[in-house]
């Protein structure tokens, strides 16, 4: 029989410092309360410990790791607010609520800093969608979930990716990333400053929805999760936008000392955590919480994860003006407690006590905190025994190439971005299926570019290479957008850390992701941390998310990966080498996930970001797409389905073809260009010593490719797009 510290997620040395931080035995509702306060979703008792490898400071750094919300300056008095964050687990249960509560809650992190929700992005990972109903049901429902949230209360879905593989095939990733603006003297944090100052509950009544969602997202998924729907919310959209409207009225008028979102944990979390940043003590009474359910118990209502809901902590005397503006918008505005100086979360049904605990032992600085063994799994070995000699190089490339694009990591994702709204507010520039976002700032020649990126597939085969790569991919596209990358927000998914080899691959990554940030000056603002991702059977890939802002000081100054005109001349920036390892080529056609990934080279990659962006910015380049998933070959066809126009290319080569056209070396970008300015573009490659190809130019509605004078490739674009359009359509209806 289950001790009762374990039925809330404690381990026996747990339980005793709990006792050692009351100096007595905690009651049930106290119990409670640490269960979900000392989870990993909200303590990150597996993880903090790996967060001094990240660089979070730089000169455009306005708000660090630790708030709601990471901020960046972008100039001009402007700043960016971003947060990314998961929701994986009750996504596998419930896919429309779990991914629409995981867009509401991403939301709020926003506007609890002040700022104006002006995008949202996601980053999707499901298993075989080619032979699974489950997962063809999982990604339906969470991609209408996602839409059914974002549409609703108008805030556009500009960007993402969705990928698939097996490893995902019990435990399925839904990350949600929100963008906000905000100007720098209206950031507002979540501290209960201000002794005596009201703490006032804003927003939809609370129900027994969400009861212990943090502790149920700190466990691997198994056979009785799906019984553990009540940890799952219910969204409502529409409250969302009156909740988000009141509270940026009510931060304009100064009488709010402090906001935070009732999230993971709910108001146990929200009140820990303003009051360990602010005077260090709160005082609530659980009886003036407003509530949809009869006879709910203390325990409840202080665990409880139901949507749409703000603490704010007001200055004391301008209660009644909080009020009227809360009610305007049709809400909830109640007094629930104060701020005391005493260092005590003290919860009171009435005028009973019921809970009383020193706030910091609550959250994070009061939680276990774990360094863990960790040891080299024995695949990591094993995975790396690759050439490319070891498979047979395919006799009908354009099969291979066709393969390819309907392959679903590859095929085109419009059949889920469809479904989104990501022309409401009218900002958005370059649309959903370019290489980032890009949107306007109103009222400015800004605009600011978008991206989520990650291939879970580099990460498995090596966690700190894959990891490093997955910031600099983020990168190149913000890059071949036009924008100069300036900030991360990191979603780190990975399996059971109290494994030796997940945490392995869990530590890799944290480094890996810390080098190539700071090698490209984008530190870490934010972001979120999934562990226990897995089933009985087997762990997801290490998907760490890196979502990336980069700030375009002339938003017309954009660029797209589509070619554009007749006799614009194609050039590849980078050199191809023999690095098919991880590569999609590999999985798709001849079903491995083996070798080594592409070597990242960071000082070959900095100048040839740095190439590209100035070259956009000089007006020189007619089109730019970096070089991911499916080599050479694939970002061709990508860059001629855009516009329906094709290209003739001429390569010559001492690699094997199919290595040519599908190596997914780092650092390249296919770039056109007039005529007019090739002399001009050549003359900086040369300078910069940054190694190029001229491949040939845009022409007619075929792609062709010679390859040493052999044509290996020759298909027509519309052939090409109708099998990469409808593939991932067609798999799910």
């Amino acid at each position: 029989m289950n001790k009762p510290y374990e039925a809330v997620g404690l381990t026996a040395e747990e339980y005793a410092k709990v006792v050692e931080y009351l100096n007595r035995e905690p009651n049930e509702l106290e119990l409670n309360m640490y269960g979900v306060m000392w989870s990993e979703h909200c303590s990150y008792k597996h993880s903090r410990s790996l967060f001094k490898h990240f660089p979070t400071t730089g000169k455009r750094v306005l708000q660090g790791p630790g708030e709601n919300a990471g901020i960046v300056d972008i100039g001009d008095n402007l700043a960016i607010a971003m947060k990314i964050e998961s929701h994986n687990h009750p996504s596998a249960i419930e896919p429309y609520q779990g991914a629409a509560t995981g867009v509401g809650g991403i939301i709020r992190d926003i506007f609890a800093m002040g700022a104006r929700p002006i995008a949202l992005l996601n980053s999707l990972r499901f298993g075989d969608v080619e032979n699974s109903e489950r997962v063809k049901y999982l990604l339906e429902g969470v991609v209408e979930g996602i839409a059914g949230y974002g549409n609703c209360i108008g805030i556009p879905t500009v960007g993402g990716e969705v990928n698939f593989n097996n490893s995902y095939n019990g435990n399925p990733l839904v990350n949600a990333m929100c963008v906000g603006v905000i100007e720098h003297d209206k950031i507002h944090r979540g501290n209960a400053s201000g002794v005596g100052n009201s703490i006032m509950y804003v927003g939809a009544a609370t129900g027994r929805d969400g009861m212990g969602g943090a502790s149920f997202a700190s466990v691997e998924l198994s056979d009785e999760s799906e019984e553990k729907r009540s940890a799952v919310q219910v969204g409502d959209p529409f409250m969302e936008k009156l909740l988000m409207e009141a509270c940026l009225e009510l931060l304009q008028t100064g009488s709010v000392v402090g906001i935070q979102d009732l999230g993971a944990a709910g108001l146990t979390s929200a009140c820990c955590e303003t009051a360990t940043r602010g005077e260090g003590g709160m005082e609530i009474d659980v009886l003036k919480v407003p509530r949809r359910e009869k006879g709910m118990l203390p325990v409840e209502v202080m665990i409880s994860e139901s949507q749409e809901r703000m603490l704010i902590i007001v200055e004391k005397g301008r209660e009644d003006e909080v009020t009227k503006i809360v009610e305007k918008w049709g809400l909830h505005s109640v007094i629930i407690g104060k701020v005391t100086d005493n260092g005590r979360l003290i919860v009171k049904e009435g005028d009973v006590v019921v809970g009383d605990m020193p706030a910091h032992s609550l959250d994070s600085s009061g939680a276990p905190k774990y360094y863990k063994d960790y040891e080299v799994p024995q695949y990591y070995r094993d995975v790396k025994k690759f050439t490319s000699s070891d498979v047979e190089e395919p006799t009908d490339l354009n099969q291979t190439i066709m393969e390819l694009l309907k392959s679903p990591n590859i095929a085109s994702k419009e059949w889920v971005y469809k479904q989104y709204d990501h022309m409401v507010r009218t900002s958005t520039v370059v649309k959903p299926g370019s290489d980032a976002a890009v949107l306007k700032l109103r009222g400015t020649k800004k605009g600011i570019a978008l991206t989520t990126d990650c291939n879970s597939r580099y990460c498995y085969l090596d966690p700190r290479e894959g990891s490093k790569i997955a910031v600099a991919e983020a990168a190149r596209n913000i890059v071949a957008s036009g924008g100069k990358p300036i900030a991360v927000t990191d979603g780190l998914n990975f399996g059971n850390p109290e494994k030796p080899d997940r945490y392995w691959q869990f530590r890799e990554s944290i480094v890996g992701i810390g080098e190539a940030c700071r090698e490209l000056d984008t530190p870490v603002i934010s972001g979120n941390v999934s562990l226990y991702n897995e089933t009985e059977s087997q762990a997801i890939h290490p998907t760490p998310m890196i979502g990336m802002v980069g700030v375009l000081d002339n938003v017309e100054n954009h660029c797209t990966m589509a070619f554009k005109s007749e006799g614009d001349v194609i050039i590849l920036v980078g050199d191809t080498k023999d690095e098919i390892g991880g590569s999609e080529y590999l999985a798709r056609i001849h079903n491995l996930e083996m070798g080594e990934v592409p070597h990242l080279n960071f000082a070959l990659e900095k100048k040839v970001q740095n190439f590209v962006l100035e070259s956009i910015e000089k007006g020189l380049l007619e089109s730019a797409h970096d070089l991911s998933e499916g080599g050479l070959a694939i970002g061709l066809a990508e860059s001629c389905m855009d516009h329906g126009v094709g290209a003739t290319i001429n390569l010559e080569t001492k690699l094997r073809k199919d290595v040519a056209l599908f190596s997914e070396s780092q650092s390249r970008f296919i770039i056109t260009v007039k005529a007019s300015v090739l002399e001009e573009i050549e003359g900086n490659l040369l300078r910069e010593k940054i190694p190029f190809t001229r491949l040939g130019e845009v022409a007619g509605k075929e792609l062709k490719i010679n390859i040493n004078s052999e044509e290996v490739i020759n298909l027509s674009v519309n052939q090409m797009e109708d099998a990469w359009r409808g593939a991932l359509e067609c798999l799910i209806h």
